[in-house]
């Protein structure tokens, strides 16, 4: 188990987003968290890598242990957190800079200076994207020029290039086409080899697809967790069916 999540309840200052969500997330294997808009699913990705720590006035209740230490802890450095837990979000966000560029931005932070270094990471990293063979003679062009799929394709390399143990994944597909939505999910599956990956998704077939495990959230609660075959195939608690067949959210 990498992620172990423990009776975490969360609050936007008196709205209680979370309530005693626990949930376990294992290594090397697709999670998918499901719900319709505003359950929570979002908030708990964000939760695994501190990213809420930069909006005022939250607070965070229970713990959530990261190959047995809690992030929340004291003496934990969120920087690094967010190294070891990378994170890629629903819009594309190439950085304003040449492909080259947004790859080795957080390495150059984290003090990798030596240029073939830097060199390898970024082909490293766009092969692992498969990315690389569509780029390799433009790295120096900016990243704005890719389209839509490609950009999301160079944000999960940006992302990989920090080497991270866990790669989030907030709705990485809704902005993209149904050609570069089933490249995503390829990549996908082709990572999974290498990094525990959690996905939120409203797509209920690409939970289906892509993922051995699914959560289903309902109002800030999460109402079933369990292998994803049996959740599309025979959920035990009735508000889940609904949901998969289209009942309500």
């Amino acid at each position: 188990m990498i992620i172990r999540v423990k009776h975490v309840d969360f609050f936007y200052g008196a709205f209680q987003a979370l309530t005693d969500v626990t949930m376990d997330f294992e290594k090397n294997r697709v999670t998918a968290l499901i719900g319709p808009s505003g359950c929570g699913k979002s908030t708990l990705l964000r939760l695994l890598n501190r990213m809420n720590d930069l909006i005022d006035g939250t607070r965070v209740e229970g713990e959530i242990l990261f190959e047995g230490q809690n992030i929340y802890a004291p003496e934990v450095d969120p920087v690094q957190i967010r190294q070891r837990i990378g994170m890629v979000f629903q819009k594309p966000n190439p950085f304003p800079k040449s492909i080259y560029n947004n790859i080795t931005f957080a390495p150059r932070l984290a003090g990798v200076r030596e240029s073939g270094e830097l060199s390898a990471l970024v082909e490293e990293s766009l092969r692992q994207a498969v990315l690389w063979d569509e780029v390799k003679d433009i790295l120096g062009k900016s990243a704005m020029t890719l389209s839509g799929g490609q950009q999301q394709r160079l944000c999960i390399a940006r992302a990989l290039a920090m080497k991270p143990d866990v790669l989030l994944m907030d709705e990485p597909t809704s902005a993209l086409d149904p050609i570069s939505t089933a490249k995503i999910e390829e990549l996908i599956d082709e990572l999974k080899r290498r990094y525990t990956i959690i996905i939120v998704t409203h797509n209920m077939q690409q939970a289906a697809r892509v993922s051995e495990y699914t959560g289903f959230f309902y109002i800030g609660k999460l109402i079933e967790f369990n292998a994803t075959e049996k959740i599309f195939t025979n959920p035990d608690v009735k508000q889940t069916e609904d949901y998969i067949t289209g009942r309500f959210g």
